[in-house]
């Protein structure tokens, strides 16, 4: 237990934003998505879910929801996970301050090439996740991950000691659990994702998940999380108040 408290420590010593300089932009919003891409996601569900994102940034009502805020604009950093071994910033923080901007991130990523990697660090997915915030060079109000998969942490950290650490920082997390009711690897559908992350994952004030029931239903799912994040329309369902 100590080296797993020492191993999370270490991972989210980070995590702590830095001092605020001169050239910190306000934004209304700090979000970073993180993306699972571990094997247990073949090709045509990586599309979905890649295309997923890409649609959710340019919906209107996304926009429409940036562009209402405060300072009408946010900052989005999109990265992928698997395990402890793979954390890849995709791309980096990047203002999203009208269509243009929400189209020219969308395209990005959509040609951005995809990797399919080994095992599932939920923990350490949101540790890297916390990182970003650490010198972006913005400032806001709130900073929210946005963390999405399709199974549980079996590698690395376990996810409610880094979650518990990032909400003392006054970092909200959010979830996405895909349920996938088929067998993974030869192991039996894991019919309780939700109920872990509603326990285990999302923190924070306001915090929330949003289940797609597979990835067909992945775009939707995104599509509404987005707006409920970016609206900040808060609820206490399934958090853990720091």
């Amino acid at each position: 237990m100590k080296r797993r408290t020492a191993l999370v420590g270490s991972l989210v010593a980070l995590a702590a934003p830095a001092p605020v300089r001169a050239a910190d932009l306000p934004v209304d919003l700090q979000l970073v998505l993180a993306v699972d891409v571990s094997r247990s996601i073949d090709e045509v569900e990586a599309e979905l879910q890649r295309r997923g994102y890409v649609e959710a940034l340019t919906n209107d009502r996304t926009i429409d929801a940036i562009l209402s805020g405060e300072h009408r604009r946010i900052a989005l950093c999109y990265t992928e996970w698997a395990g402890t071994h793979y954390q890849v910033v995709v791309i980096d923080w990047t203002v999203i301050d009208s269509p243009g901007a929400a189209r020219s991130f969308a395209e990005k990523l959509s040609e951005a090439p995809r990797q399919s990697q080994s095992w599932t660090a939920v923990g350490a997915a949101l540790a890297h996740a916390g990182q970003r915030f650490d010198g972006s060079g913005f400032i806001s109000k709130r900073r929210v991950i946005d963390v999405s998969g399709d199974g549980r942490t079996n590698d690395g950290p376990p996810a409610e000691l880094v979650r518990d650490r990032l909400v003392a920082q006054g970092i909200v997390v959010n979830g996405l659990p895909v349920m996938m009711n088929r067998s993974n690897f030869g192991r039996p559908p894991d019919l309780l994702l939700d109920k872990y992350y509603e326990e285990n994952v999302i923190g924070g004030s306001g915090s929330f998940m949003i289940v797609a029931d597979n990835f067909d239903h992945f775009g939707r799912a995104v599509r509404t999380k987005l707006v409920r994040e970016i609206s900040s329309i808060g609820t206490t369902t399934g958090s853990h108040p720091g």
